[in-house]
């Protein structure tokens, strides 16, 4: 009996030990992979090693630090869902012994915590040690700058907590709640994190739908399109004009030492022009499958992903209504690869992580696209570290709400696991049915005014209420410079 004790001790023993060495070493990929990213984009300084370059390098560590995170969060519903799907095909392999319910368990609850620890604790004090100087009077250097840092990571707490707390006073007027908020860990941080994810959730909700429109445009100004009714060489023709008569403005300026603001506008202008003219010779010398067939393929694609996704949530709006069951927080607990939520298999697995990406990739791009957070958008060598904790924090946000928006959209059936599964408000049947109708309501509207743009400019031109500057300018700038360059073409 007391070697049957120790076997199960020793198997528990090894079982954990194995999940730790997994955990890291998923974790290692998506340290590097981040480093990687966030390198790229980085300010490249001086080789310098002073005191602000060491706390650039403290505050890239923890930028790196959060986007693995966020890029954990990202893969923990589709991490689940295949992991289910082969545990079912394969329940009696020997080499997939490692892939249990317990692994996938501790995956959701570490990515759980280290949200909550660089949301709260790592950005801010990343941000802050940035920003500090030490206080005045003290000695310079990394201590004084890190005393400052954590009193005002103190008084940043005691502010989030005073505000955390008159909420939920005004909110829930009951003694039994507002004692529940002095215990810290176990009611008042995972409340807190409630409000993040629902934050999150609405971010993804102003975001996504924008995304799913303006992920036309990106993919139209990263492929060649099909050129009908246009020739190319007569465009390629005015804007080697354009760009002919603009360097003769600019030599003869050369001399004139009074129009040096003139001459840059000019630079920034011949720029943009010759960045006109290499598109144009890339749409000519492309290949004709790359015109005619890779161009509408993917915009087929697209606009299958988004139609998709928006009858997903119509038939979840549908069970909503039907049964209440279908709520997040009223799914029963499933074990991992006991059953199958998917209605066609793997097929339907796979189609449902696909569409999650495509989710993630739209909000990221719709993100971005908002005029309010266009400062946060990184350029190549040469983004400042605040803006790149400013993005580490917006993505870890949206990352951290994609799971529970997928699963509170109806985009799969898989459950909520760890933490994640613990918010207050996945419960609340009008906050999830109306968060399932904005989101197929606002997707709609974004794809019709997306696809109708053209057609309201052709009839304010037809009506002549074009210089009333009723409608947009075009979407594609490309096509706006190409129909500034055919109206060059009749002044030349």
């Amino acid at each position: 009996m007391e070697d049957d004790d120790v076997t199960i001790r020793e198997q528990n023993f090894h079982s954990q030990v194995r999940e730790y060495i997994i955990c890291f070493l998923l974790f290692a990929v998506l340290y590097i992979v981040s480093y990687c990213i966030i390198t790229r984009y980085k300010r490249k300084s001086d080789d310098h090693e002073d005191e602000d370059a060491i706390v650039n390098r403290i505050s890239l560590y923890l930028c790196t630090f959060t986007l693995a995170i966020s890029g954990g969060a990202v893969l923990l519903l589709p991490f689940s869902i295949i992991s289910n799907e082969i545990l079912l095909s394969l329940p009696r392999n020997y080499y997939i012994q490692w892939l249990n319910g317990s692994l996938i368990h501790g995956l959701w609850n570490l990515v759980s915590l280290f949200s909550n620890l660089c949301l709260f604790v790592l950005m801010p004090f990343a941000y802050f040690f940035l920003e500090s100087e030490g206080f005045a009077g003290s000695k310079k250097g990394i201590r004084s700058r890190v005393l400052e840092t954590f009193v005002m990571l103190f008084l940043l707490g005691l502010l989030i907590l005073g505000i955390v707390w008159v909420a939920s006073a005004l909110i829930d007027n009951d003694a039994a709640s507002m004692e529940s908020l002095y215990d810290l860990w176990e009611f008042y941080l995972p409340y807190l994190y409630s409000c993040i994810s629902l934050m999150g959730g609405l971010l993804l909700l102003m975001c996504t739908p924008v995304g799913l429109s303006r992920m036309f445009t990106v993919m139209g100004q990263l492929l060649v399109k099909p050129t009908i009714l246009e020739d190319l060489d007569e465009q390629i023709y005015c804007i080697v004009l354009q760009e002919e008569a603009l360097t003769r403005r600019l030599n003869g300026t050369a001399s004139n030492s009074h129009v040096h603001g003139s001459r840059q506008h000019l630079h920034k202008e011949l720029d943009s022009i010759r960045s006109q003219r290499n598109k144009l010779e890339r749409r000519k010398k492309a290949s004709a499958w790359e015109k005619n067939l890779l161009y509408p393929f993917v915009m087929l694609i697209l606009l299958t992903g988004t139609t998709i996704s928006v009858l997903l949530v119509a038939l979840n709006i549908l069970y909503l209504l039907v049964d209440e069951t279908a709520l997040p927080k009223g799914s029963t607990d499933r074990g991992i690869g006991n059953a199958s939520l998917s209605t066609f298999g793997v097929v339907q697995a796979v189609v449902e992580i696909i569409l999650m990406f495509y989710l993630l990739v739209s909000s990221v791009v719709g993100f971005y696209s908002l005029r309010i957070f266009k400062g946060l958008t990184p350029r190549k060598d040469d983004t400042t570290m605040t803006t790149i904790i400013g993005c580490c924090v917006s993505i870890l946000v949206l990352s951290s709400a994609l799971p529970v928006m997928s699963r509170t959209l109806g985009i799969t059936r898989f459950d909520l696991l760890g933490d994640f599964g613990r918010f207050n408000w996945l419960g609340n049947f009008y906050i999830v049915l109306s968060y399932n109708l904005l989101f197929a309501v606002v997707t709609t509207l974004c794809l019709v005014r997306k696809f109708t743009s053209a057609i309201r400019e052709e009839l304010l031109k037809a009506l002549g209420l074009d210089k009333l500057n009723l409608s947009y300018s075009p979407t594609d700038p490309e096509s706006a410079k190409l129909s500034n360059a055919n109206g060059h073409q009749k002044t030349l």
